[in-house]
């Protein structure tokens, strides 16, 4: 029995209390009584519209839910369910014409476009490795992935592969070529680089000199050894070139290229929710502590690697002499944006009245909190970056924002200091974005497509309409490209560009990079600043799209386009029950078996929030409880629509429970499944499947918190 302590009429678990009191606090001014006097205050200012504004939801989705019951799909009358929605107050009143206010916005979010990581910040190697990842090895990236063809001549090999090597140098001579031009070269001919203080110079095969061609590309230089570092810029984005022939990279290059460092991940949020697994006291302190850590510039962590001992810490700022003969410092790091959980759960972590506190409210104090120990090394202008997901409509988006204006009082922040990134992932948000953006006008710091959980949200939300297409259909529907459309034309006309960011969803498949390279331009392209990658890998391989794609000049291009209208929006068809034959039907019921289960089964053994896991062909995919979510809402639906009985999903189940197990027999503390058709893995998978139409807005938390909690109550015994 947890002895909690009493603060301001709060219980709060002794675990909270020390950190706060023993870490979070010291060196603030804020005082113990202080925090929790407020912390009390803004539970019990805002728990009572927490619990109003989720009633609101469960009432739509039932009166959305009797619709397609007498109705059916939308297709069958789209003008009328618009205006239905309208009557239910489904869809607001749009505002006019606005622009957003927000101010002390750092350039990372307002000026300069880059990849975006997202990483759980529970695990502290993890977001050590993507705040570190402000700058990486092109060589790396290139040679250790397939963005280089792994075939014949060029298979990597446990040597050193020169003709691999020498595949890498043409490409990156090929990037620079686009980046970078020579006045009359070509990078690929060019046999030394140097130059002076203020120009930079390319000697080519023929002993002739040249310079860029826009010498104010040129950013400065440094000297790290032997090694001379030459620093370029294009479209905000700096670029290392290494002159180093005493490397046995820089030897085999020409121009004694020994690498090319870009900027990489401009951007990380360090995550509190989808890829967590914190279900008690226990974890969130831990999310805490690595968040507090970050913050103050002193997390780390040591592990073993290769047989030996490592520590991981953060990276220092970077400092050259620019042409002038200026110290030009360069951040070491990636702007640290963090996540807090949306506003469905709830956390005993902190109890009011004998009941759990809502997990954002402390999320927002404790994060806030934290963040305050930031003295510049993240935000040069003193901001706090909170991610804020799983949003229904503008009224959630406004109580966002009072929940965070009662923070910054609390804590004794200036008004607006907390800044807000909405995300665009669910349906009722999408259909009323611009109203959501007016709610958070002077505070918001970006608006992002979260492709994954708008699509368990619009399977959820028309449950009732029929049975769901398969998951690889439903991407090629027009609903989702006016989803996407809509998200940026509409942060345009809300004066995001230059101000703030519109941002992408995830690239999932983590070891596909040659299809990430070929797929992902398209983010840049539709005018967004940024877009989700799932390694530090990958945010080197995206930030070239961001040389090759002005992303200011594609936002000029698409700012007067036509907006798609919300029939588009809504327009997801439905399928005949007869529409796929018995075998198409049970590999599809299988894919999402196998991604349910490969997914539950780390998160509730292990507490592994976001796992790597092999769908039915073999192909990894990064998955979290937005995958989880759209895997376990398309079985709920075929089940609810008479596609699949509960036998069948029970047996799929079961039969995919042994080919999961196979996946994960290298891992020694990996509990098969198969062996126990009554585990607490096995069982909770299914009923995110058998039970997933029941879930408050299809959400996978209610569910995974509950056997996680029990699977780790069982261990402490």
């Amino acid at each position: 029995m947890t002895n909690y302590q009493s603060k301001a009429g709060l219980a709060v678990h002794p675990l909270l209390v020390d950190f706060i009191e023993k870490e979070a606090l010291p060196g603030l001014a804020v005082s113990a009584d202080g925090f929790w006097d407020g912390f009390a205050a803004l539970v019990r200012e805002h728990m009572p519209t927490n619990a109003r504004l989720l009633a609101r939801r469960d009432e739509l989705q039932g009166k959305i839910d009797d619709w397609h019951r007498e109705h059916g799909p939308v297709a069958n009358d789209p003008a009328g369910y618009e205006s239905f929605l309208r009557r239910i107050g489904y869809l607001v009143e749009e505002p006019g014409a606005f622009s957003i206010g927000t101010d002390g916005l750092d350039p990372e979010i307002a000026s300069v476009c880059g990849p975006q990581l997202v990483v759980p910040v529970s695990n502290a190697r993890y977001a050590l490795n993507a705040a570190n990842a402000r700058w990486g090895s092109l060589y790396d990236a290139l040679y250790g992935t397939d963005a280089i063809g792994r075939d014949g001549d060029l298979a990597p090999g446990k040597e050193y592969n020169p003709a691999r090597g020498a595949a890498v140098f043409a490409r990156v001579a090929d990037f620079l070529d686009g980046a970078f031009p020579l006045d009359g070269a070509s990078h690929h001919d060019v046999v030394g680089y140097g130059g002076a203080r203020n120009a930079f110079a390319a000697r080519l095969k023929n002993d002739r000199t040249v310079h860029l061609k826009d010498p104010a590309q040129f950013a400065g230089h440094r000297e790290d050894g032997h090694a001379a570092i030459w620093l370029l810029e294009h479209h905000g984005l700096h670029v290392e070139l290494v002159i180093d022939d005493a490397t046995p990279i820089g030897a085999a290059h020409p121009a004694g290229l020994s690498d090319v460092i870009v900027e990489a991940a401009t951007t990380t949020i360090q995550d509190c929710e989808d890829s967590v697994a914190a279900v008690d006291a226990e974890d969130k302190v831990g999310v805490y502590r690595n968040w507090l850590g970050l913050m103050r510039g002193d997390l780390e962590e040591s592990f073993e690697k290769g047989g030996r001992m490592m520590t991981r810490r953060l990276n220092g700022d970077r400092t050259y002499t620019d042409p002038s003969g200026n110290a030009l410092v360069l951040k070491g790091r990636s702007l640290l944006l963090v996540r807090n959980v949306g506003h469905l759960m709830t956390s005993d972590a902190v109890l009011v009245d004998d009941k759990p506190v809502g997990e954002g409210l402390m999320d927002a104090a404790v994060t806030a909190l934290c963040a305050m120990h930031d003295k510049g090394g993240n935000s040069r202008h003193g901001s706090i970056y909170v991610v804020k997901p799983k949003m229904h409509g503008p009224e959630e988006v406004a109580f966002a924002c009072a929940i965070f204006a009662s923070v910054e009082t609390m804590l004794g922040l200036a008004p607006n200091t907390i800044k807000i990134g909405i995300m665009d992932e669910e349906r009722r948000t999408s259909a009323n974005l611009k109203a959501a953006i007016y709610e958070a006008r002077d505070r918001v710091f970006f608006i992002n497509t979260g492709f994954l959980d708008r699509t368990g949200d619009e399977i959820h939300t028309s449950m009732e309409a029929g049975p769901v297409l398969r998951k690889d259909g439903i991407k090629a529907e027009r609903w989702i490209g006016a989803y996407e459309d809509r998200n940026v034309l509409i942060g345009l006309a809300c004066g995001f560009s230059g101000r703030a960011q519109i941002g992408k969803g995830m690239w999932a498949q983590p070891d596909d990079m040659a299809a990430m390279l070929k797929a992902k331009i398209g983010h840049p392209n539709a005018g967004a600043n940024t877009a989700w990658v799932p390694s530090p890998t990958a945010a080197i391989l995206h930030a070239l799209h961001y040389h090759e794609v002005d992303v200011f000049e594609a936002q000029r291009r698409r700012h007067n386009e036509a907006l798609p209208p919300l029939a588009d929006l809504f327009s997801m068809p439905v399928q005949a029950r007869d529409a796929l034959s018995r075998e198409e039907i049970v590999r599809e019921l299988e894919n999402n078996a196998q991604g349910i289960l490969g997914y539950v089964v780390r998160w509730v053994q292990q507490g592994v929030g976001c796992s790597k896991v092999p769908d039915i062909n073999d192909v990894a995919l990064m998955e979290d409880r937005a995958t989880c979510r759209i895997s376990s809402q398309a079985v709920a639906n075929w089940l609810r629509h008479g596609l699949v009985s509960r036998d069948d999903v029970t047996a799929v189940f079961e039969r995919m429970a042994s080919v999961v197990d196979g996946q994960n027999a290298d891992d020694p503390i990996y509990r098969p499944m198969a062996e126990n058709f009554q585990s607490v893995a096995f069982t909770t998978a299914l009923d995110l499947a058998l039970h997933g139409a029941d879930q408050p807005s299809g959400y996978t938390e209610p569910i995974l918190h509950a056997a996680r909690r029990k699977v780790k109550a069982r261990d402490r015994k």
